[in-house]
């Protein structure tokens, strides 16, 4: 598989009822909040430039517009025509980064933030018209349920992409890992125990990186120990990404790329404080099984078999 693909954790299609059933919400979501007026929230803007005067002035100290095309998912052109709309209203100012002149920087105006301030308070009164419609058991159970939605469209987000052991995202991820475990080990953590490149690329193995809005926020490695055997390594999520199932998700894509290797096992071991990971291995389908190699920071080793490939 080339790197920078993403390698599927499913192969079955989403249902037609489902995708219907997203839709509809959709549908009415937009229309209920006022996604489809010329003047949301009765201000003179629809709601896109609303939304990207929000998102600008959230950086009082200026954002690049690269990373508000980024974190809004905007076409380059629609972006650049909002802002010069915004611009032009008096409401935000663009100047070029200080360190680097290719980087056009974007930052609210005084007449921005109050605009902000005040579109927050009508934004506020909106949601708390639907809310006070409801009793307050019903209103609790609404919020559950928006929480546990954006939960989930926040994993299907996130993509989780096969690149190389040396790339620059892959370093970033490991140096994270590594630095966070060396806080929470006893005896800390060497960095010399991470994977080479070599290890985890090509043929020899495999290296994930998840990514939520151009954004690594999360890691996994595979190796091959011997021939039918793959072993996973540096599984990691980010602290700001966790609590998603984006782990499961990486994990299965580590045994996607083993069973394409032509392995029918894969191991690892864990140290006894990362209670967590081993509680996500077993009901991962991994079964602890006898130290397989003899590893300073092992503690617990598990195993799973895994399905051969699909024909």
């Amino acid at each position: 598989m080339e790197p920078g693909r993403t390698e599927p954790v499913s192969t079955q299609p989403v249902p037609a009822e489902q995708v219907a059933a997203l839709r509809r919400f959709n549908r009415y979501f937009t229309r209920r909040i006022g996604a489809l007026e010329d003047h949301y929230l009765g201000q003179d803007r629809p709601l896109g430039e609303a939304r990207l005067l929000f998102e600008i002035a959230e950086r009082p100290g200026g954002v690049s517009l690269r990373e508000l095309r980024s974190r809004l998912g905007l076409d380059a052109g629609y972006l650049s025509r909002m802002t010069k709309a915004l611009e032009a209203q008096g409401l935000v100012r663009l100047s070029a980064h200080p360190d680097d002149n290719r980087l056009r920087m974007v930052e609210p105006t005084p007449a921005g933030r109050v605009e902000v301030t005040e579109q927050n308070r009508r934004a506020d009164a909106l949601a708390a018209g639907l809310l006070d419609a409801l009793a307050p058991g019903r209103r609790a159970q609404l919020v559950e349920a928006m929480a546990t939605a954006q939960r989930l469209l926040r994993l299907a987000a996130i993509t989780v992409d096969l690149v190389d052991g040396a790339s620059p995202d892959a370093r970033a991820c490991l140096d994270a890992y590594a630095a966070e475990i060396d806080a929470r080990f006893p005896e800390g953590f060497d960095k010399s125990d991470l994977v080479g490149p070599a290890e985890v690329s090509g043929e020899a193995g495999a290296f994930f990186v998840a990514y939520e809005e151009g954004r690594p926020v999360g890691c996994g490695a595979l190796r091959r120990l011997e021939p039918g055997v793959g072993e996973i390594r540096h599984v990691w999520v980010h602290p700001e990404a966790r609590r998603l199932g984006l782990a499961r998700r990486i994990l299965a894509a580590l045994e996607e790329a083993a069973t394409a290797r032509d392995c029918t096992v894969v191991r690892l071991d864990t140290h006894a404080s990362l209670t967590e990971a081993q509680a996500m291995y077993r009901a991962s389908g991994y079964t602890e099984i006898p130290a397989y190699v003899d590893h300073v920071y092992g503690d617990h080793w598990f195993e799973k078999q895994l399905p051969g490939p699909a024909v």
